[in-house]
C-alpha cells in the first residue's frame, strides 16, 4: 500500500514515546511519511489527522533481525526511505568498574550496535535518495563524563557519537549526511527521574523534535556533524 510514494519517508526508532514520538508528529506535520519502530507497535492518536502517512512496525533494538524486517516493511509501504532517526536507547547507571560485563554488552548492543544495523539496512535507500539523512540521538554524556555513576552510559554514548561521525564519512559522497544529536536532560520518562527537577526546567521533547526536523531538512551543503542541546549552564555545553 503506497499512499504517498512522492513524499519522503523517515524511520524513527523508539517512536512510541518521548523524543521519538515528538519527532514523528513534527515530521508528519511537515509532509513526510513516518514509519515508527516500536517494541509494541501501535499508531498514535494523532495519526488519524494525517491518514495513510504513518505506520507502526515492530522494532526491538536488542533483536538484530528486526531492523531488516522493519526496513523491508517501510520500503514496501512507502516505496522509499530518505531518513533514519535512531532514537531507541537504554540507560543503565553504574561505574565502568562495578558494573557487570552483561550490562556493558547490553548498553553497547542497544545504544551503538542497533543504530548501526538499522542504518546499514536502510543504506541503499538513503543513497538512492541523493540526500539521505541519519540522526543518531546520542547525549551530552557522549561528549563528557559528568559522574562515576553515569560512566558506563557515557561510554556507550561516546561510541554513538562516534558512530554518527563514521556514518557521515561513509556516506558523504553518496549525499548522506549524519548528525549526532546530543541533548542534556530532556523531559521524558528517562530524563525526569534522573534530573529530579520539574519538567518545565528541562528541554522538552517537542523542542528537540523541531531541532531534529531542522537538521534533516538542511541541504547537502550544510552538513552538521554534532548538535548539542542543554537546559543547564556548563563550561562547554
Amino acid at each position: 500500500m503506497n499512499e504517498r510514494t512522492d513524499a519522503r519517508t523517515v524511520l524513527i526508532s523508539g517512536g512510541g514515546r518521548g523524543i521519538g514520538a515528538a519527532t514523528a508528529r513534527v515530521m508528519a506535520a511537515a509532509g513526510w511519511n513516518v514509519s515508527l519502530g516500536m517494541r509494541s507497535p501501535a499508531l498514535p492518536d494523532w495519526a488519524s489527522e494525517v491518514a495513510g502517512t504513518v505506520a507502526a512496525h515492530r522494532y526491538d533494538a536488542a533483536d538484530p533481525q528486526s531492523a531488516t524486517d522493519w526496513v523491508a516493511a517501510a520500503r514496501e509501504r512507502f516505496g522509499r526511505i530518505d531518513a533514519v532517526v535512531a532514537n531507541a536507547g537504554i540507560m543503565i547507571r553504574g561505574t565502568v568498574i562495578e558494573t557487570s560485563d552483561a550490562d556493558f554488552d547490553e548498553l553497547m548492543a542497544v545504544n551503538v550496535g542497533a543504530p548501526r544495523r538499522l542504518v546499514k539496512a536502510a543504506w541503499d535507500d538513503l543513497a538512492a535518495s541523493g540526500r539521505g539523512r541519519v540522526i543518531i540521538v546520542s547525549s551530552l554524556s557522549g561528549k563528557r563524563v559528568k559522574s562515576a555513576g553515569s560512566g558506563l552510559y557515557s561510554v556507550s554514548k561516546f561510541a554513538a557519537t562516534g558512530l554518527a561521525h563514521a556514518i557521515r564519512h561513509a556516506g558523504f559522497e553518496l549525499g548522506i549526511r549524519a548528525t549526532a544529536v546530543c541533548p542534556g536532560f530532556v523531559a521524558t520518562d528517562m530524563g525526569l527521574p534522573l534530573a529530579k527537577v520539574p519538567a518545565e526546567e528541562l528541554t522538552s521533547p517537542e523542542d528537540l523534535a523541531r531541532s531534529i526536523a531542522f537538521l534533516i531538512e538542511l541541504p547537502n551543503t550544510s552538513s552538521v556533524a554534532e548538535f548539542a542541546v542543554n537546559c543547564r549552564l556548563e563550561e562547554s555545553f
